[in-house]
C-alpha cells in the first residue's frame, strides 16, 4: 500500500516543501507531486494533513482520535508537560517515540521539528495564546479549544494570531460545538431575522457538577505542588480563567451569539460556597446589561445539584413576538408568532467537534482562510472576563474598561521543567 502524503502548508519556507508533498492521483496510477501553495483546491482525497497535538489530557486524547477517524489527518507528533500523558496518546494512536515532546516548552520542540502542517491546541487555556501564536509563526494551521485565553491580553494575542493566520493563508478555527449545530444555526438565523421581535430580556444558565473530582484529593494534600496544580488546572483560576471562562463560556457564547453586540456593563457575585479545594469559585450570579437596556440574568454552579432542574447549558431570550429556547444537547426551538420546531442534538458534544474537524480540513484543502470563528470567540471570552471582573471585585464593570484591560492572570510555574 502506498503511503498518503501530507498537505503542503502554503506559509512554510520553500526548502520545506519536500516534506509537504501530496499524493496526487491519476486515473491510471498514483504519483508523488509537490504542490505549490495556490494549488490547494481539488487535491487528491487521500492527501493527509500532518497534525500535532498540544495537550494530551482526557479531551486532547479524545479529540486526537476524532481527527484520526476523520480520515484526512495523520497524527504525527504530540506534546504535553507530562510523559505519561504523551505516552498514553502516543501509544494509542501510533505516534513514534521520537515525536513525543514533554515539558513546558515541548510544543516549541514539536514545532521546531518541522514535521506537522497543523496543530490542535488542547492544553490548559492559560497557554493557548502563546502556543497558538507560535504555531502560526511556524506556518501551521491552528485548531483551538475554547476558551481561547484567560485574560484580555491573551484575547488580543489570539485576535492578532487569527489575523496573521489569514495573511499567511493559514486556517485558524476555534472549536465551539453549538456554532456547528444545525438547529442552533437555523434558530439564531431566524432570531436575527426578527422571529421573536424586539428583545425584552434573557436568561443564561450553566448548572452542572464538578468535572475535576478525580483531582480533589491530590490537590487537597499537595496544594502548593506545581505539577499537581497543572494536572488539576481546572481548579486554578490562573490556568483556567475560573469556571465562568473555562466552562460557562458555552452558555455565554450563545448569549453573545444571540445578542450580536457586546454588553455595556455587568454586575453580580459568586464565590466558593460548596467546594473547598482549589481556588476557583463554584458559583456565579450576574446580570449583563445590553444596549436598549436589555438585561440577561446569568447563573452557574459547579457542584452537586441533587437532581434539581433545569440543569445543564440553557439559554432563553424573550421578545415581543416570541421566545427562543436552547439547551445544549436538548431542544432548540422558537415559540410564538414565528414558531420554529427545531430539534434535539443529544450527541452535540461529539458531533459538533466532528463537524468542526471536517470544516477545518475542508477549509485547508479549499484554501479558505477567512477564519470567521476567531472574532466571535474573542468577544465571547471577553464577555466572561467582564462577568468575572464584576463578580471578583463586587462592582459594576463596563465593556469599555475590559477591552482596554492590561491585567494578566499569572500562574506559579516555578519548579516545572522546561
Amino acid at each position: 500500500m502506498l503511503e498518503s502524503e501530507n498537505f503542503s502548508n502554503p506559509s512554510k519556507k520553500k526548502q520545506s516543501l519536500n516534506r509537504r508533498q501530496f499524493l496526487a492521483g491519476t486515473s491510471a496510477a498514483l504519483t508523488f507531486t509537490a504542490l505549490k501553495p495556490g494549488l490547494a483546491r481539488g487535491t487528491n482525497a487521500n492527501s493527509k494533513i500532518r497534525l500535532g497535538l498540544f495537550g494530551c489530557g482526557s479531551r486532547g486524547g479524545w479529540i486526537a482520535n476524532l481527527f484520526k477517524e476523520n480520515g484526512g489527518y495523520e497524527l504525527t507528533a504530540v506534546a504535553d508537560y507530562f510523559q505519561d500523558r504523551v505516552d498514553i496518546v502516543g501509544n494509542k494512536l501510533n505516534v513514534p517515540q521520537a515525536n513525543r515532546y514533554t515539558g513546558l516548552m515541548g510544543y516549541k520542540s514539536l514545532l521546531d521539528a518541522g514535521i506537522v502542517d497543523a496543530v490542535a491546541v488542547e492544553s490548559p487555556p492559560y497557554f493557548h495564546p502563546e502556543q497558538a501564536a507560535a504555531a502560526v509563526e511556524a506556518g501551521c494551521h491552528v485548531y483551538l479549544a475554547k476558551p481561547i485565553a484567560v485574560d484580555v491580553p491573551g484575547c488580543n494575542t489570539i485576535a492578532a494570531s487569527g489575523k496573521k493566520a489569514t495573511g499567511k493563508k493559514l486556517c485558524f478555527l476555534v472549536d465551539f460545538q453549538t456554532r456547528a449545530d444545525p438547529f442552533y444555526i437555523e434558530a439564531l438565523k431566524r432570531v436575527h431575522d426578527g422571529a421573536i421581535g424586539d428583545f425584552a430580556f434573557g436568561e443564561a444558565t450553566y448548572h452542572a457538577g464538578c468535572p475535576w473530582t478525580q483531582h480533589l484529593e491530590s490537590l487537597k494534600n499537595n496544594p502548593d505542588n506545581p505539577e499537581v496544580q497543572l494536572r488539576a488546572w481546572g481548579l486554578s483560576p490562573q490556568l483556567s480563567g475560573d469556571i465562568i471562562t473555562e466552562q460557562n463560556i458555552h452558555t455565554l457564547d450563545v448569549m453573545n451569539w444571540i445578542m450580536d453586540v457586546p454588553p455595556c456593563t455587568a454586575y453580580g457575585t459568586g464565590g466558593r460556597k460548596v467546594r473547598t479545594v482549589g481556588k476557583c469559585w463554584d458559583n456565579f450570579v450576574l446580570t449583563f446589561i445590553y444596549p436598549n437596556n436589555v438585561g440577561i440574568a446569568f447563573s452557574s454552579r459547579q457542584f452537586n445539584g441533587h437532581g434539581t432542574q433545569p440543569d445543564g447549558i440553557r439559554n432563553r431570550m424573550f421578545g415581543n413576538q416570541g421566545v427562543l429556547e436552547t439547551q445544549y444537547g436538548g431542544q432548540v426551538l422558537i415559540r410564538g408568532k414565528n414558531f420554529y420546531k427545531g430539534g434535539k442534538s443529544p450527541g452535540i458534544y461529539k458531533d459538533g467537534a466532528v463537524a468542526n474537524i471536517k470544516t477545518f480540513h475542508d477549509s485547508i484543502m479549499a484554501g479558505k482562510f477567512d477564519n470567521p470563528t476567531v472574532k466571535p470567540s474573542v468577544r465571547s471570552t471577553m464577555v466572561t472576563i467582564l462577568g468575572r471582573t464584576a463578580a471578583y471585585e463586587n462592582r459594576v464593570a463596563t465593556w469599555d474598561e475590559i477591552i482596554n484591560s492590561k491585567a494578566k492572570m499569572q500562574p506559579n510555574l516555578q519548579g516545572l521543567k522546561a
